[in-house]
């Protein structure tokens, strides 16, 4: 019998879902999530640094991502400082290297389908 289908139901941290494919894209989905993931897979990163990185994405959204990547326990924070400036360096948690063979799936899928059917475009 697969892992997955062990129970009817999964549950991680009091929350309850309807199998083990939800709770990962609970975990990484949406626009953002895999990518920040992606991009520190490399190595910590400060917050304007993630900035410059992904240029398209808003300042809210970054810092309401970021808070929720760390609270679901992927991301670390890392205050340096008691007085501002203050340094902030973000990282992958344990947890959170646990997922770079699913963004290095991910980012190969995507390679392969622009390398077919699209094309790479430098700004």
């Amino acid at each position: 019998m697969k892992t997955e289908c062990v129970g009817d139901y999964v549950k991680l941290k009091g929350k309850t879902y309807p199998c083990t494919v939800s709770l990962t894209m609970d975990l990484i989905g949406g626009k953002w999530k895999a990518v920040i993931l992606y991009h520190l897979k490399n190595g910590p990163k400060r917050y304007s640094e993630l900035r410059k990185e992904m240029p398209s994405i808003t300042e809210m959204t970054l810092s309401l991502q970021l808070k929720q990547l760390e609270k679901d326990g992927l991301v670390l924070r890392k205050v340096y400082g008691t007085k501002p400036p203050i340094k902030v360096i973000y990282s992958l948690t344990d947890f959170g290297k646990g997922f770079i063979p699913v963004l290095d799936a991910i980012t190969n899928c995507g390679n392969d389908i622009v390398c077919e059917h699209g094309e790479f475009i430098k700004a």
